[in-house]
């Protein structure tokens, strides 16, 4: 098998979540020595690991993070260093089998804040000297040093590694201004790590979730060529009915895995909070972007090859004439049903019709669930209400073919208002274990539609007559990556993007910052705002924790907290949602309220 290194060069790996966590919610009390517990219950510490295999982890780690000589004093276990840390490697080799490496977890010997001096640091020194030995003469793949917050004891950490020949990653924890509790910058961290010769891979983990790490990594990862790994925590515990709960959801931390893959992290895992859950999303979400899947060209058609006359924005449709001519467009958000009835959903789109609204946006399989093909759903809408349905269309399900047939078969029969999104994994749905397609992404499949309005198919045949599509996209103000989609949404304008909607926005101070850098563009199109009016504090918490690419603001969550009544909340939630669409108003073309849980008569109110 090969070593950690290159296997890391190869692409990135995942590595498992936390075990004091599992422990925890299997009903270990955590006034125990969880690292005993490779002792006592040996079972207990193999299903964990085992469960981390399955999910998909490429690398787990020993339960031995606080198995030295100084924090098994504490426990009276100070004489079975040895016994711990080697049993701990067999475990985890036994379930790791030849599916993942294991690494020997190292966890630091002082308390977050305190200092080294001449008394503790050979203290220090002999008690790491004796784990890494024992994890080296068990069999570990690599030695793993994380959650140091004092950078001269990591130091010695190192030292003591070397000895092992073995790999070594030093992992190191900062807070939410990306600095060490002593006061260390995260930049200066990395930077002496990245001298120090005796470092394999450089590491961020714990101490906070995946939104404020990505900011931490964004200015940490250039300052060194060495491989560097992630493992946030779940983000931060919050108490809950005397409970300590951790709210970010395996989904939404799949989310942020994406990003920091696509930033340039080679390995991505997770630390307090994270269970195989996460890691099992996380691990099918980073695999399926390890190079396995590459797009699809699409050429963009040349003035040579068009010998038709493409429809103008404003000959499309109703929406396509408001916005061509700089009139506010309105639009409701409803979901397709599960049920074979489309009666009730009817029901919802003939109020907005009878309320002068100028679309229905109709999401193509939200968070990859089961429900009444929007197309159909489209089309009845169009022939039963005689509103102008937004098909919203991903690169998901269907392949190019498929793809390029939807599109000229909704254009034959009046449906040709689509906005193409790249779409969710399924993996993020309900149904984890089928695949995407994605030939393509919503740049290429924009290209594809720009393609079919010029008369060329994705072969390059001719049609005639070309296709009408109104070629609308998604695009997220408040993106956690805001310069990679500020990079991509200009690649959609150039591929013939003619609007975008954006995601749900609560903060209209962001809004106007994306406005401002995109507006400097050679070519602009309509912004249509997203609006989303929450109906309470758990709704606004989910929607912060939950939903991918949505950000809601402190300022707003503190709003939404002061409710007492489900009435408050949702009457607090419009007013916050009259207010952003107020502020807004001036510098989009629309506007794109979504109906909470079906609430039509919600998304009214905002209009």
């Amino acid at each position: 098998m090969k070593n950690i290194i290159e296997k890391l060069e190869e692409r990135p790996l995942v590595f498992d979540g936390a075990i004091g966590t599992v422990l925890y919610s299997k009903g270990v009390f955590i006034n125990r020595c969880f690292e005993e517990i490779c002792l006592t219950e040996p079972q207990l510490i193999s299903q964990i690991h085992r469960d981390y295999v399955a999910a998909g982890a490429d690398v787990i780690e020993t339960n031995t993070f606080g198995a030295n000589r100084v924090k098994l004093k504490n426990f009276g276990l100070a004489g079975k260093i040895v016994e711990i840390n080697e049993k701990a490697v067999r475990l985890a080799k036994e379930a790791a089998g030849d599916k993942a490496l294991v690494a020997g977890s190292v966890g630091p010997c002082l308390n977050p804040g305190q200092l080294l001096n001449i008394t503790n640091s050979k203290n220090i020194e002999f008690a790491f000297q004796e784990c890494v030995n024992a994890l080296e003469n068990a069999g570990a793949d690599c030695i793993l040093l994380e959650t140091f917050s004092n950078i001269e004891e990591l130091s010695i950490a190192i030292g003591q590694a070397k000895s092992a020949n073995l790999p070594i990653i030093a992992s190191f924890t900062v807070n939410d201004s990306g600095e060490t509790v002593l006061g260390n910058k995260v930049e200066k961290v990395v930077a002496e790590l990245d001298k120090d010769d005796r470092v394999d891979v450089i590491g961020l983990n714990c101490g906070i979730g995946p939104s404020p790490l990505f900011n931490a990594v964004e200015r940490a990862l250039p300052l060194t060529d060495k491989p560097f790994i992630v493992m946030p925590n779940a983000g931060m515990p919050k108490e809950t009915d005397g409970r300590m709960l951790y709210l970010v959801n395996p989904e939404y931390f799949t989310e942020y895995s994406k990003k920091f893959v696509q930033l340039g992290v080679r390995g991505i895992g997770g630390c307090c909070g994270t269970t195989p859950e996460h890691i099992s999303l996380t691990a099918k979400a980073v695999h399926s972007l390890s190079g396995v899947k590459k797009h699809i060209e699409i050429k963009a058609v040349t003035p040579e090859t068009i010998k038709v006359k493409a429809c103008s924005m404003s000959e499309k449709s109703h929406f396509g004439r408001k916005l061509a001519y700089g009139q506010k467009v309105t639009s409701v958000e409803i979901l397709p049903p599960r049920s074979l009835d489309l009666s009730a959903m009817l029901e919802k789109v003939k109020k907005c019709k009878v309320a002068e609204i100028d679309a229905i946006n109709i999401p193509d399989g939200p968070r990859a669930s089961a429900r009444i093909s929007p197309m159909i759903t489209s089309i009845a809408i169009k022939e039963h209400i005689g509103i102008e349905p937004v098909l919203h269309y991903c690169c998901r399900d269907r392949n190019l073919i498929g793809m390029q047939s939807d599109f000229l078969g909704g254009c034959a029969v009046g449906i040709n208002n689509f906005l193409i999104i790249t779409g969710d994994p399924p993996k993020l749905g309900d149904y984890p274990d089928v695949t995407g397609v994605f030939d393509v992404d919503s740049i290429g499949l924009t290209q594809m539609a720009y393609n079919l309005n010029h008369g060329i198919d994705i072969g390059g045949n001719p049609i005639n007559p070309p296709a009408n599509i109104l070629i609308g996209v998604g695009v997220n103000p408040c993106a956690v990556d805001l310069v990679a989609e500020i990079e991509r949404f200009r690649q959609k304008i150039e591929a013939g993007a003619e609007y975008a909607i954006t995601q749900p926005v609560f903060d209209s101070e962001d809004l106007f910052k994306f406005l401002e850098k995109i507006n400097k563009f050679p070519k602009t199109i309509p912004i249509v705002a997203g609006i989303w009016p929450l109906t309470s504090f758990k709704n606004a918490e989910f929607m912060k924790n939950e939903v991918p690419g949505v950000e809601v603001p402190d300022s707003v969550l503190v709003l939404m907290s002061k409710c007492k009544s489900k009435e408050d909340g949702l009457k607090s939630g419009i007013e916050i949602a009259r207010k952003i669409k107020e502020e807004i108003s001036d510098n989009v073309a629309g506007f794109q309220v979504s109906a909470p849980f079906g609430r039509v008569e919600l998304a009214l109110q905002i209009f």
